[in-house]
């Protein structure tokens, strides 16, 4: 049974729909005693698992039960904020109606980043996952709501084809929608009423973690959560399309040394050894002698240092994210002390309210909680062959090609991690280049 459940997650192509995009049927192979099911809605504005949690939880049920059989797991608890009432209501009468014992629902509180998967398992279980690990050393699996619900599918035969994500900010209709892989981001704004602005940008993601995108001709992939359209000089853009050489120079001279960066890290809270503060002080030229610059190894560039605890508004993320880039090309490792773990007394009371963190981004005219606009369709899709962490998958199709939806388009290389592509809709293969396969109808 359990092989099967992991061949069927495979055969489908479902990855980690938080967007790290880690090939779920990875994960499915662990022997854990508890799956945690991440419906925390980290990001600021992001509504698409709350709604999966409204509207589909016996689906997410579904696929979270297959992965207690598969890791044989004997708890799986359903982690969402209780600010999400109407989703936290559904979730709770669904568990309540469980006979196997099995399930367990969690009302977070509504900081940020109760999303990480570290911080869950420290909030929901009192365990810290160790430097560098994995919940899987706890004996903990992470699972995002939309992760389960395609697995649920997987074990109907059905490949993922099919992504739901956040619209909002500058735009005519806010909304949650479903939407087939693939499909361009200028399109998804057209269904949505298009930008209220003439100038925009728009983010791919949340506005902490998300990124910029350089143009509207990009795909929607399988871990794309939401589209966020903001002004070109919004808090939010200015501080992701500085040159990351010009954040490093303008961070490295003007940081105060004040530690409010490494007083309310994550990471730091739960006793691990990163302080964001000491690394604004590694040179270019230190990074590879220095012992405090291995810290950045340990940073989940959650952006709490950069877009809440600055007071100079510099950005200790980006210093983090360039210093680990060097390290890990380098092959440099982090080596733990040993030491037990103990999280900061005033850990609690040092948790960032997404409410304040809205205001502190400036995106408290956008709040609000999105309705469901539908399904979308559209004629024609570009399908990356890499969504994922791991080999891209190899082209098993060729121009003139006919395709259905969800016919495999994509293979996982033999000998490789990898997860499958599948056709989001039916229609003609097009063409083939850049590691895209285009298809219209």
């Amino acid at each position: 049974m359990r092989e099967q459940i992991i061949e069927k997650i495979q055969q489908s192509g479902v990855v980690g729909a938080g967007g790290a995009g880690l090939p779920t049927h990875v994960k499915a192979t662990a022997n854990v005693d508890t799956v945690l099911v991440n419906g925390a809605s980290c990001e600021p504005l992001l509504m698409s698992d709350p709604y999966l949690m409204e509207a589909e939880i016996d689906t997410v049920i579904r696929g979270l039960d297959a992965v207690l059989d598969c890791t044989g797991a004997s708890k799986g608890i359903i982690c969402l904020k209780g600010k999400h009432k109407e989703a936290l209501a559904t979730v709770q009468q669904a568990v309540s109606k469980d006979t196997s014992g099995r399930l367990a629902v969690y009302e977070l509180k509504d900081f940020y980043p109760a999303g990480d998967e570290q911080v869950l398992v420290h909030e929901v279980l009192g365990k810290t996952v160790p430097e560098r690990g994995i919940p899987l050393q706890v004996g903990a699996v992470v699972s995002n709501v939309e992760s389960l619900y395609n697995i649920a599918h997987a074990m109907e035969g059905k490949p993922v084809t099919h992504r739901y994500l956040t619209v909002s900010g500058d735009i005519q209709n806010p909304m949650v929608l479903k939407v087939p892989v693939g499909t361009l981001v200028s399109d998804v704004l057209a269904f949505a009423g298009g930008p209220t602005i003439p100038e925009y940008r728009v983010v791919d993601g949340g506005p902490m973690m998300g990124r910029v995108l350089a143009d509207t001709d990009q795909p929607i992939t399988k871990t794309t959560s939401g589209l966020l359209v903001l002004p070109p000089d919004h808090t939010v853009v200015a501080g992701k399309i500085m040159a990351p050489e010009k954040i490093r120079r303008i961070t490295n001279t003007i940081c105060c040394q004040c530690t409010r960066c490494t007083d309310l890290c994550p990471r730091n809270l739960m006793g691990h050894s990163l302080h964001p503060h000491k690394l604004m002080r590694v040179l270019d030229s230190q990074v590879l002698e220095s012992a405090i610059a291995r810290e950045a190894l340990l940073c989940s560039e959650c952006g709490i240092c950069e877009k809440f605890a600055c007071p100079m508004m510099v950005s200790p993320r980006e210093v983090n994210a360039q210093i680990k880039k060097v390290l890990m090309s380098e092959g440099v490792t982090w080596e733990a002390s040993g030491a037990p773990l103990k999280s900061h007394p005033f850990r609690s009371t040092r948790a960032v309210p997404t409410s304040r963190l809205i205001q502190r981004l400036n995106l408290a005219k956008y709040n609000g909680h999105a309705g469901y606009g539908g399904e979308m369709s559209c004629t024609r899709v570009v399908l990356p062959l890499g969504q994922h962490i791991g080999a891209p998958a190899l082209c098993s199709v060729s121009v003139g090609d006919k395709v259905s939806q969800g016919d495999l388009i994509g293979e996982i290389p033999e000998g490789a991690m990898g997860a499958r592509v599948h056709a989001s809709i039916g229609g003609v293969v097009e063409a083939i280049e850049d590691g895209k396969v285009t298809i219209s109808a």
